[in-house]
């Protein structure tokens, strides 16, 4: 796979989640990406991914490791509507409630849900508030 473009620079290079079913996870995400609108990247051997997030199998050369534990990763959403159907995506797709969509006390405007993926990882999704970005993303091309 020959990777032409990137986009970063929204806080985090990448995350990779080592997984025990990765068909189940594909799934789970390729669902609740979909709802914010974030296209699956690309697939290898044991391996799936989107933008930043990197999700493989223990046995894949990739992981370099085995299953680590509970990971926490949050997604950015465009508005509280996004939040909530990405909740009903995950809850659809294999994903358990860990935290259903509402206001939460980190900072006024802070409207987020969690949901479990087929792993156990904590997944949330967020809509800060209203607010103006300076640029979607940083466009790398090769």
């Amino acid at each position: 796979m020959e990777t032409q473009e990137l986009h970063r620079g929204r806080l985090i290079d990448h995350i990779q989640l080592v997984v025990r079913d990765l068909p189940a996870s594909q799934a789970f995400y390729t669902a609740i990406l979909a709802v914010l609108d974030i296209p699956i990247g690309g697939t290898g051997e044991g391996f799936f991914w989107a933008d930043e997030l990197f999700v493989s199998t223990s046995e894949s050369q990739a992981a370099q490791g085995a299953l680590t534990g509970r990971h926490h990763l949050a997604f950015q959403a465009q508005d509280r509507a996004m939040v909530d159907a990405f909740y009903k995506a995950a809850l659809a797709h294999g994903g358990k409630d860990n935290g259903a969509p509402g206001e939460r006390a980190y900072h006024p405007g802070y409207y987020a849900a969690f949901v479990l993926d087929p792993d156990g990882n904590n997944i949330e999704a967020v809509f800060h508030g209203e607010a103006k970005r300076s640029a979607r993303s940083v466009h790398i091309t090769f």
